[in-house]
């Protein structure tokens, strides 16, 4: 994009005048999104809002319009509430902040002057030094021991030497050196700008939740269309008029349709959302709450995830003294190190001189220290301040100093000995190689603690040091020769508190893991293998080397403890479709830029809240308040727990749909003959007036009374809310046991009226109280199923009776409800029922215990049940045939 009219002395105030007219000011373009409006709409019209749109209008047609109106208020509260739920969230994460610097200094009309960023333009001449952040993507014209830290693009922790000639992206931090350069992109032509767009382009995977949801609102649908046809073809065999008969198909069509669906659910992730902020995870989009739980892979970065991306020194190797193990604690240089005599002394030693050949430091920012430059050297100023030598300060005395140079590998200093102020000392530092081969002693023994320490994941620095005259400058080469190597300084990143904890409750979870980096192999290797991630049969993928059919990287990389190393932004993403297309649900971790793309292809995009950069964060679906990869595992708890929280409503209300189809199914095989015992009106006071409070309570069981599934292992998609679980509970145990309470309680009072098998059945009061009597049985069945749902393996009394606090108080308002259906006139005499009479109530009042012994027993034989398998597969895992990974796996 340069054009050769760049020149020392910048561009002119006409020029910069001219190429802003055509490239407009240096900024990301920002991300559209859909306005308010939109948004609700989008969720006052998904496919269950639809649905409930046309109940509504049926309900309407059908002469019921107090309840059409209703069904319409809970598809727009529910609507209003996930809105306000999302944009909440949305509110919390915050928008993308630029990432680019807010000022910049550049040379205009042979003046050097400072400039706003966003006012940069392609050929601009930019001075950089130590400690900028780069505004643009830029071409060094001239370059002095120049370094870049480039880890949020490329995941490289290690800063990467440029010269003349070689470019820097925007985004970038200069860590060491001057340079003069010349901008060649701004704004949306940044390689930033590119992985941006690679961050918000393509539409996002619909969640295994929406699948599921999609799946039950089509099957309700059929079953209550097809009940629909059922009844109205019955209604017309039996005489009764097509006009009230399509009445009363469209009245039982409509009360099948669960109105509480929508708003539990959506309360369900809404307290799956505020609990995963308690323990210090933020949720972006609501549904992301339950995609947490159905994860199966974990794609993480290493830096800034896995490891705290501090650089620190842990081991120094001394000649003739073997190594010594230092304590590090980051960049935290208040802590004096615990150590005594000739090891203290060593250190002492080692850190002084290592950092006589250093620029970067570490300084106090509102009292939390803070780096100046290279990672490494920063390191080493922590060291020295923390051995306490002339606490840590650079002394005055340096004569030269030659910074560290990507071809030398190394860097030097002429110093003043602090013993002797006439005498010189030459300090080098740098790659073992570099050093070495210049040092006349101390090397015996140093290539096989190099080794050593390297395959332990430790970044190796050899220093060295020699006397030298202070008059003698002399170039580099020159002088740096005859050394006596002092030390290797071993630094590590180290992992963060609880990883390894948390990978492994990840494996226990049926959780595959696979790390991401942008380092070497080995370095990667021996990382993920500290942290537990990687094991010895677990492969190591140069990404350099990846294929490039998806379906064969698919199957490579489709192992637990695959680490990819030296990976691109573009290689995130097909790791991450890759895997999809295997059937997994991905989470994808990462904190720098370069994770943005990746982090919205996955199912689920985890960014670091403190240490993460905003482009991740804008676009991950869950952000780590606390930056700890544990709370993830925390997330995926919770994530289990939603799912299984509106696993319980749909129990809870299939059991309710039994006791309210059973009478109409009673009077069409007995072809009318066996009177409705629930109207349809009746059956529409259950569905909304009674039953939707403990519903909603139900979704939002405490934590600490769920049952934890198992892992759901490849097949998590195919993992169905509506499983042989929830069938066999709702139409199998519970919903059976409330339907012949209700009839009974129906009989009972018509027995009390002197009605007897083989008469005629009684109509008018007779017919009306006993109908209040199954009414009663219903919803006081439903007030018990309500505890007997809250898990499918404990009794209430093992969960604490009053450990849902929600569900009490649904409970007793749905009593009260009751109390109101059947004694208020008004109320009774539009449901079609009076108050039963004291045989009806005490069979009814009966629905409660019936229905827990009945849930009792069930669970009774389903823990015996678990028991047996779990100790077959303790049996299995005991066999000496069992098979084990090898190498080759």
């Amino acid at each position: 994009m340069t054009d050769g009219s760049a020149h020392p002395t910048g561009l002119t105030a006409v020029e910069v005048a001219e190429r802003r007219a055509i490239d407009g000011p240096n900024r990301l373009p920002q991300p559209r999104r859909p306005g308010a409006l939109a948004q609700v709409v989008g969720q006052l019209t998904h496919f269950f809002a639809l649905l409930l749109w046309v109940a509504g209008a049926l309900a309407i047609v059908g002469g019921l319009l107090q309840l059409g109106i209703a069904i319409f208020v809970v598809i727009v509260v529910n609507g209003l509430f996930a809105y306000l739920q999302q944009s909440r969230a949305e509110r919390a994460a915050e928008r993308l902040r630029d990432l680019l610097p807010q000022r910049a200094t550049v040379m205009r009309d042979g003046r050097e002057v400072e400039i706003d960023a966003a006012e940069l333009v392609v050929g601009d001449v930019v001075l950089l030094s130590d400690g900028v952040r780069v505004s643009a993507d830029l071409e060094l014209l001239d370059a002095q021991a120049f370094e870049v830290d480039s880890s949020l693009l490329t995941g490289e922790s290690v800063p990467e030497s440029a010269a003349a000639g070689d470019r820097v992206a925007a985004g970038t931090f200069v860590t060491q050196g001057r340079a003069a350069a010349q901008v060649v992109a701004t704004g949306a032509g940044t390689r930033l700008a590119a992985i941006a767009r690679l961050t918000q382009g393509g539409p996002r995977r619909k969640t295994p939740l929406a699948i599921e949801l999609d799946r039950v609102v089509r099957i309700i649908a059929v079953i209550a269309i097809g009940v629909g046809v059922v009844f109205f073809a019955v209604s017309l065999l039996v005489g009764t008029p097509a006009t009230d008969g399509f009445l009363f198909a469209i009245g039982v069509t409509v009360a099948l349709v669960p109105e509480g669906l929508l708003p539990t659910v959506t309360l369900s992730l809404a307290m799956g959302a505020q609990r995963m902020a308690a323990r210090h995870g933020l949720v972006r989009r609501l549904e992301s709450v339950e995609t947490l739980g159905s994860t199966t892979v974990i794609c993480t970065d290493k830096t800034g995830t896995l490891t705290r991306n501090e650089m620190s020194i842990t081991e120094l190797w001394r000649p003739g003294g073997g190594s010594v193990a230092v304590d590090g604690r980051g960049y935290d240089a208040d802590e004096p190190l615990d150590l005594h005599g000739d090891e203290a002394d060593a250190v002492s030693t080692v850190a002084r001189t290592a950092r006589w050949a250093s620029t970067a430091r570490v300084e106090q920012v509102d009292g939390r220290w803070v780096v100046i430059g290279d990672p490494m050297e920063a390191a080493i100023d922590v060291l020295a301040r923390r051995t306490r030598t002339a606490e840590g300060e650079r002394p005055e005395t340096v004569r030269l100093l030659h910074p560290f140079d990507a071809h030398r590998r190394r860097s030097s200093a002429l110093v003043v000995d602090p013993a002797d102020p006439h005498t010189g000392v030459l300090a080098v530092k740098g790659a073992p190689e570099a050093v070495l081969r210049r040092c006349a002693t101390g090397t015996l023994g140093a290539p096989a603690a190099v080794d050593s320490m390297a395959r332990r994941g430790l970044r190796v620095l050899a220093v060295a040091r020699r006397p030298l005259d202070l008059d003698d400058p002399g170039e580099p080469d020159a002088i740096e020769h005859g050394l006596d190597l002092i030390g290797l300084l071993g630094f590590e990143d180290p992992p963060r508190a609880g990883v390894a904890d948390a990978i492994d409750r990840c494996r226990d979870a049926g959780i595959s893991l696979v790390m991401l980096t942008g380092d070497h192999p080995l370095t990667a290797a021996a990382i993920g293998a500290r942290v537990g991630l990687h094991r010895k049969w677990d492969p190591v993928v140069d990404g350099q080397a990846l294929p490039t059919d998806d379906e064969v990287l698919g199957r490579l990389i489709d192992h637990d403890g695959t680490v990819i190393s030296r990976i691109t932004p573009e290689d995130k993403l097909r790791v991450a479709t890759s895997l999809q297309a295997r059937g997994h649900v991905v989470a994808m971790t990462g904190d720098g830029v370069n994770d943005g793309p990746a982090l919205h292809a996955a199912d689920i995009g985890v960014a670091m809240g403190r240490g993460g950069t905003d482009v991740a964060r804008e676009a991950a679906d869950l952000v780590l308040l606390d930056d700890e990869f544990s709370t993830i595992v925390a997330a995926i708890d919770q994530g289990r727990a939603t799912f299984a929280d509106i696993r319980r409503f749909l129990t809870y209300h299939l059991s309710d749909n039994v006791a309210e189809l059973t009478p109409f199914v009673l009077w069409a095989i007995t072809g009318g003959r066996f009177p409705l015992a629930l109207g349809v009106l009746q059956v529409l006071a259950l569905d909304i007036g009674t039953d939707l409070l403990p519903a909603l309570a139900l979704g939002a069981e405490p934590a600490h009374a769920q049952r934890r599934h198992a892992p759901r292992g490849t097949d998590s998609l195919r993992r169905h809310l509506f499983d042989r679980t929830v069938i066999r509970r709702a139409f199998g145990v519970l919903g059976p046991t409330e339907a012949i309470m209700a009839i009974l309680a129906f009989l009972a009072s018509l027995w009390g009226a002197h009605w007897r098998p083989g008469q005629a059945f009684p109509t008018g009061a007779a017919l009306t109280t006993a109908s209040g009597a199954a009414f009663t049985a219903v919803v006081l069945g439903q007030g018990a199923n309500a505890f007997a749902c809250r898990s499918t393996v404990l009794r209430p009394g093992q969960l604490g009776w009053f450990r849902n606090r929600m569900l009490v108080v649904a409970v007793a308002t749905e009593i009260g409800a009751l109390a109101g259906f059947l004694y208020i006139g008004p109320l009774a005499r539009l449901l079609g029922h009076r108050p039963p009479s004291a045989a009806g109530l005490a069979v009814a009042v009966a629905a409660i215990p019936a229905v827990l012994a009945v849930d009792a027993l069930d669970k009774s034989f389903r823990l015996k049940a678990i028991r047996r398998a779990a100790l077959v597969t303790r049996t299995l895992a005991k066999s000496p045939d069992k098979e084990q990974p090898n190498d080759q796996r």
